[in-house]
């Protein structure tokens, strides 16, 4: 094993991209070089690592020469046009973007869950969903110990899953319809501000692109195709951290006890179940955490085997770049 790598950000002057920087160091990343990539438009900004001020490169087909790995959270399209060049050279790239999730090729990678799958790889792997990465880290426990039949989640998601802008735009939304003043739209389609809305492009079935997503990511990670999921997600005014409310139907009977049992000592879970001392995991709590945070336990007398969970966690950090960061932690 080497004791440093040449390290790439693409993406790196984004939401994602400044938490890649902050854990990267936080959890002292063996990066002998850091490079910071991203567009032209941002070419020139200085970011700050470890007190060290580097400036922002912009991104081309040339800017992988000398690098070890490459952490990439730049969008679909961009990742498309620029991660295999990246892997033809010797990187390794871990892709946070929906660019290559699906393709048979990929492993598509959660640390606490299939990290076996990442070790099969070409050069690139792909970072599942936000939404999708904190629901497995709490359900593959369960689906261990009992296995799965369905999963029925609905997520409400903070703002910062969209951009650094789009938090910005809250901010001066909420300002303005305190006021009475007009609502700005840039980044959401709808008012965002004191609202819950849909937020993703709608498929001709109905699904938005977020539940179609959770669904596919959900079987390929699990690498369960039998496994019945149904997702709804939407949007609200939430600076960071997703909450989902879970509904699983397990193939054999487990008590909530027995939930928590198992939970309680599951990697990268936290555990906070005590409802009657109104203890249970909120986002302005989970926020800036790195675990999974479980709470809510019920047992669902509506159907048999029935389970309800209440889960959160920081959606840029264990939804984005600690995902990745572990990756690479584990593979290097």
């Amino acid at each position: 094993m080497r004791e440093s790598y040449r390290v790439a950000v693409v993406g790196a002057t984004g939401a994602v991209g400044n938490t890649m920087l902050q854990l990267l160091a936080e959890r002292s990343f063996p990066a002998a070089s850091l490079k910071l990539l991203a567009s032209h438009r941002s070419a020139g900004e200085i970011l700050t690592f470890k007190n060290e001020p580097i400036v922002v490169e912009e991104l081309t087909h040339d800017s992988f020469a000398d690098v070890d790995v490459v952490f990439s959270s730049a969008g679909a399209s961009v990742s498309r046009e620029f991660i295999p060049t990246a892997v033809d050279k010797g990187a390794l790239v871990i892709d946070n973007t929906s660019a290559f999730r699906m393709d048979e090729g990929t492993p598509l990678v959660v640390p606490e869950v299939n990290m076996a799958a990442a070790r099969t790889h070409n050069g690139l792997i792909a970072n599942p969903n936000c939404s999708t990465i904190q629901m497995m880290v709490a359900l593959k426990p369960i689906y261990d110990a009992v296995g799965i039949k369905r999963i029925i989640v609905s997520t409400y998601q903070s703002v910062s899953g969209k951009s650094g802008r789009a938090v910005l735009e809250l901010v001066q939304q909420t300002t303005e319809a305190l006021e009475g003043k007009p609502i700005t739209l840039d980044k959401f389609p709808h008012q965002m501000a004191f609202n819950v809305a849909f937020d993703w492009p709608f498929l001709d079935n109905g699904d938005n692109e977020e539940e179609i997503k959770m669904i596919n990511e959900t079987r390929k990670i699990l690498n369960d195709d039998t496994i019945g999921v149904s997702a709804t997600t939407v949007r609200v005014p939430v600076f960071f951290a997703h909450s989902e409310s879970i509904n699983v139907e397990t193939h054999k009977k487990l008590t909530a006890t027995e939930v928590r049992e198992i939970l309680n000592d599951a990697p990268g879970v936290t555990l906070m179940d005590n409802p009657k001392n109104q203890e249970y995991p909120l986002a302005v709590d989970v926020a800036g955490k790195d675990d999974v945070y479980v709470g809510r336990i019920r047992e669902d007398a509506s159907i048999d085997n029935g389970l309800n969970l209440w889960v959160v966690a920081d959606n840029l950090r264990k939804g984005a770049a600690l995902n990745a960061i572990q990756i690479a932690e584990n593979l290097l």
